[in-house]
């Protein structure tokens, strides 16, 4: 096992000290770092930060949450900023594939220099996970739902303990989902359906059999559940990721479902072949830069390409496959329709049918979003595949 990073500073009495570094993005550890509490002006934070020094806090947990604030709002007046200068005054109009593949590219470049900022406010943690911090809020388990069992003390940034924080609240309270008369809780690290137009699609598709399904990547189990309460009487779920596995385990369990499932740690597919093959593959061609991005981005398209190159050996004779995918990487320059449909045909695949619904998330209708344009007209499909016959 590789040796765990170390964050290096000196305390209040100019002796050296070090602690593990926690990073679920996998933040580097940060170079320099001082001690600061509740005297340190946002301003000088902020330039702080932007130089590249964290901030180790020792103050007032709550102070703490407003400094980040501050950091914020400094972080979007220069984005505003920015912005102001790049508009020019020009009128608003449907951008090129290049600029908005250029759009896209600068979004993920303001977000990702965001993060290395605000990540600069960083706290202490003890081994237990508590925070020896004054009016400091109990995270013990939603550090430990993301971290597991602490090795001994260590530093996190603030931003990824609300983040944490939030993921915890998220499953402890769940996401509705009408086809299923119930919740999915998703755990740290593993997408929520909050999007349910794709569940919808899953939801009212013909099925071609009862039999047996596979479901690839599944996540938060939400679509192996879906087929199950439709009748699909067995299903063989994948997923490489073992934080994924557990918590379709819990929530198959929760639902009543998990005799009908069954949970296989693969990269894509199981053996065999089964009549149908569902599979809702990241959406955007892009690296991820968090554990939870995993679930948007894929560099190169790979589990895309990897299912659609595969999926022919897998179907049963007169079986489908359903690909369940936005249109976003379209609209955003990233990937063309005719590279989807060559991938299709390069697999031996032929289309049977295309299932759309519009994404109701509030983003789509946000004119504010860098994104807007791209989001306006972003489909979410479900296309029926079937093996191509033979020439």
């Amino acid at each position: 096992m590789n040796a765990p990073a170390l964050i290096h500073w000196t305390d209040a009495d100019g002796a050296p000290r070090q602690a593990r570094w926690q990073a679920e993005g996998g933040q580097p550890v940060p170079r320099k770092v001082m001690l600061a509490d509740d005297r340190l002006p946002a301003d000088t934070a902020y330039k702080l930060a932007c130089e590249g020094t964290a901030l180790l806090w020792q103050g007032d947990f709550q102070n703490a949450r407003h400094l980040l604030q501050a950091l914020g709002r400094r972080l979007d007046q220069q984005a505003r900023r920015g912005g102001r200068r790049q508009a020019g005054g020009q009128p608003a109009q449907r951008p090129t594939p290049q600029a908005a593949r250029d759009a896209f590219h600068q979004h993920r470049q303001q977000q990702g220099h965001r993060a290395r900022i605000l990540g600069m406010l960083v706290l202490p943690f003890a081994a237990d996970h508590t925070l020896p911090l004054r009016r400091a809020p109990d995270v013990r388990q939603a550090c430990l739902e993301a971290y597991g069992p602490a090795e001994g003390p260590y530093v996190a940034s603030l931003r990824e303990l609300l983040g944490l924080i939030g993921a915890h609240e998220w499953r402890k309270k769940g996401v509705e989902i009408p086809a299923l008369k119930g919740r999915i809780h998703a755990h740290h690290g593993v997408f929520s359906p909050v999007r349910g137009e794709y569940v919808d699609l899953v939801a009212r598709a013909p099925l071609p059999s009862t039999e047996l399904a596979f479901d690839i990547g599944t996540g938060s189990a939400v679509l192996a559940a879906v087929l199950a309460r439709r009748g699909v009487r067995r299903i063989v779920a994948t997923d490489l990721s073992p934080r994924a596995l557990a918590c379709a385990q819990e929530n198959l369990q929760h639902l009543g479902l998990l005799p009908q499932v069954e949970l296989l740690q693969a990269d894509l597919f199981p053996p065999g072949q089964a009549p149908l093959v569902v599979c809702n593959p990241p959406w955007l061609p892009a690296k991820p830069v968090s554990t939870i991005e995993q679930a948007v981005y894929d560099p190169d398209s790979r589990m895309l390409r990897g299912f659609l190159a595969g999926l022919k050996a897998r179907l049963a004779p007169g079986g489908e496959g359903w690909l369940v995918i936005s249109d976003l990487a379209e609209h955003l320059g990233l990937r063309t329709r005719d590279e989807l449909l060559g991938w299709i045909q390069a697999g031996g695949l032929r289309v049977i049918d295309r299932l759309d619904i519009r994404p109701r998330h509030p983003k789509a209708s946000d004119a504010a979003d860098p994104l807007h344009a791209a989001r306006a007209a972003e489909v979410t499909s479900l296309w029926r595949l079937g093996a191509a016959p033979h020439a």
